[in-house]
C-alpha cells in the first residue's frame, strides 16, 4: 500500500518492503474466519456479520498493541488517529477500524481463494530465500533500532 501512496515500499519499521503486522493480521483473520465457519453454523450473512464485529475488534487491538509496542521499543510513532473523529489515543480511530472490517471481508472472501491455489505453485527455494531475507531484516531493523 505505501508503495501505491507514497511511491516506496517503506510502510513500516522494517528497512525492507516487509509489513509484519499486516501478515499477523491476515493470518489471524484467515485462522479465526475458518474456526468461526467451521463451528458457527448459522446463515451466511450470520456469520459474515459475526465474523466482521470479531474481527474489528482483534484488528483494532493489534493495532493499537503494535502502536504502543513500537513507540515503546522504537521511540517511533508510525501513525496517528488523532486528529480523525471517533479516535481513542493515537492508535484507534472508528474509521480504521471499519476500513480493516472491510478489508478483511476482501481478504476472506476474494483474495484468499485466489491465492490459496496460487500459493502452492511457488517454488520452495523461493519462499526460503524470502524468509531468510525477512529474517535478515528483522535482526537488522532490530539492531539498528531498538532503544531500551
Amino acid at each position: 500500500m505505501a508503495f501505491l501512496t507514497k511511491g516506496s515500499f517503506k510502510s513500516g519499521i522494517m528497512f525492507g518492503p516487509w509489513t509484519p503486522i499486516y501478515g499477523l493480521g491476515v493470518i489471524i483473520i484467515l485462522l479465526l474466519s475458518s474456526y468461526l465457519f467451521k463451528n458457527l453454523h448459522l446463515p451466511k450473512i450470520y456469520e459474515i456479520i459475526i465474523t466482521l464485529i470479531i474481527i474489528i475488534i482483534i484488528l483494532t487491538l493489534l493495532e493499537w498493541l503494535g502502536g504502543v509496542c513500537i513507540e515503546k521499543l522504537f521511540h517511533k510513532t508510525l501513525w496517528d488517529y488523532s486528529d480523525q473523529l471517533f479516535h481513542i489515543g493515537k492508535y484507534i480511530s472508528l474509521t480504521a477500524s471499519i476500513t480493516w472490517g472491510v478489508g478483511t471481508l476482501l481478504v476472506i472472501y476474494i483474495i484468499n481463494p485466489f491465492l490459496r491455489n496460487s500459493i502452492n505453485k511457488i517454488p520452495n527455494t523461493i519462499s526460503i530465500i524470502i524468509l531468510i531475507l525477512f529474517i535478515i531484516d528483522f535482526i537488522y531493523t532490530v539492531i539498528k533500532n531498538i532503544k531500551i
